[in-house]
């Protein structure tokens, strides 16, 4: 069944310098007007204990504006400044909400340089786009179309690090689900191989920042012989800056292609839960990791999933999955990260990573098919514990497992009543 959702399009574009100069405007007076609301909400919380909302602060926009030392933010468009002021409300509701931390101040050079238009701030003509203030249309290049008949809801225009212009669209769109299949897949994250996959493939991992290291130290060398401040310090911090866009937009790249694959060819995704902020914590391993970007790939493959009417199974992140032998269910005490191969005991040879990703794949259909929360959840009581929590000992019965890339179900005495158990296996 086809579904309507808002999806973002961007494109790059390259504006005349009247245009450069208007959205370079734009941006300073944005930051201005998010950093001055952000201050008067702070300090009214702090010395009065009040608080203050979007409408007053809206009014006090227009009150700048009257002044002599704020008479420029009349320059600009006034769309992309209320948009500050909302977005700056939304920070705050994700605050109370305990969902993010307090606002921070935006920062001339580190922080997004961006506005965002609504309809009533551009004019969408024969696919033409011109905004507020201006006089010719954007130069726009079309990388690909936008859905047939769709005009723009918003158009939030920024300038990335390395002096690129970007545009981006918010339109409506049709999306059709993906050909029904019985495939199901599951994904174990790594370094060595960037996932390795239940059916015993090894997607290599591109290292991306790793190919174009000499790269960038050359160019952070040369920017650290330069002055502060001068002219030449801007242009090798550019090249600083294009070094690093090149390796994010590769990456972007080939996790859109391998998770478009992995939704277009299965059913079922399952992965881990992994928290990538505490891994980076080993030194060792925090750059490569931060290469690999799984976050970024769990992300594409969430909302993917979403659209193309697939299921993505997420199992606690404490499920033994390279300790636990797929053929008898026994969990080893110890496995270094060293050991790619291990014997079990039944005398099952693994190879570390393709018996992770099987095990990590039995466990999602387990939790699928209990239809229990397959969220991770923490113990926070003597029932509150997810289909795929975890104890000590054997791991679980009730949870299917592969054997030589086959599914075999295996039952207990309270899955052959109908039940589903939950699974039982000891700390990764």
């Amino acid at each position: 069944m086809t579904q309507q959702v808002k999806r973002a399009f961007r494109y790059r574009f390259y504006p005349t310098d009247e245009q450069a100069a208007e959205l370079s405007r734009t941006f300073g007076c944005v930051r201005l007007v998010y950093n001055k609301a952000l201050e008067e909400r702070t300090r009214a919380w702090y010395g009065e204990q009040r608080r203050i909302s979007y409408v007053q602060s809206s009014a006090a926009l227009t009150e700048w504006k009257k002044t002599a030392e704020l008479a420029f933010l009349s320059e600009v468009s006034s769309v992309p400044l209320q948009q500050a002021l909302r977005h700056l409300q939304t920070a705050f509701g994700n605050f109370f909400a305990k969902r993010a931390k307090y606002p921070r101040y935006k920062s001339r050079k580190k922080s997004r340089a961006s506005a965002e238009y609504t309809r009533s701030a551009f004019t969408w003509r024969d696919g033409r786009l011109t905004l507020a203030k201006m006089a010719e249309p954007l130069d726009i290049r079309w990388s690909r179309p936008l859905p047939e008949g769709a005009e723009p809801t918003t158009v939030t225009v920024s300038r990335d690090s390395a002096g690129r212009w970007f545009v981006a669209m918010l339109v409506e769109d049709t999306i059709a689900p993906a050909p029904a299949t019985s495939a199901a897949v599951g994904l174990d994250a790594g370094i060595t191989s960037l996932v390795t996959l239940s059916t015993g493939e090894k997607i290599a991992n591109p290292r991306h920042e790793r190919r174009d290291r000499a790269r960038l130290a050359k160019a952070q060398r040369e920017l650290s012989r330069k002055a502060k401040g001068s002219a030449n310090r801007e242009k090798a911090r550019r090249k600083v800056a294009r070094v690093h866009a090149r390796i994010t937009d590769r990456r972007r790249d080939f996790l859109h292609k391998l998770s478009a694959r992995l939704v277009r060819e299965n059913q079922t995704v399952v992965i881990e839960d992994l928290t990538v902020r505490n891994l980076l914590k080993n030194g060792k391993l925090a750059r490569t990791i931060s290469d690999a970007a799984w976050t970024d790939l769990r992300m594409m493959l969430e909302y993917k999933c979403a659209w193309y009417g697939r299921e993505l199974v997420v199992i606690d992140r404490w499920f033994p999955s390279s300790k636990l032998c797929g053929a008898c269910g026994t969990v080893r005490e110890k496995l270094p990260l060293n050991v790619r191969e291990w014997t079990c005991d039944c005398g099952t040879v693994h190879d570390r990573d393709v018996n992770a990703a099987r095990n990590i794949l039995a466990a999602g259909l387990a939790a699928s098919a209990c239809g229990d929360g397959v969220r991770p959840q923490r113990e926070s009581s003597r029932t509150g514990r997810s289909s795929v929590k975890q104890e000590t000992q054997r791991a679980t019965a009730g949870i299917p497992r592969l054997q030589a890339g086959k599914e075999v179900n295996v039952r207990s005495s309270s899955s052959a009543h109908g039940s589903c158990a939950p699974s039982r296996s000891g700390p990764r």
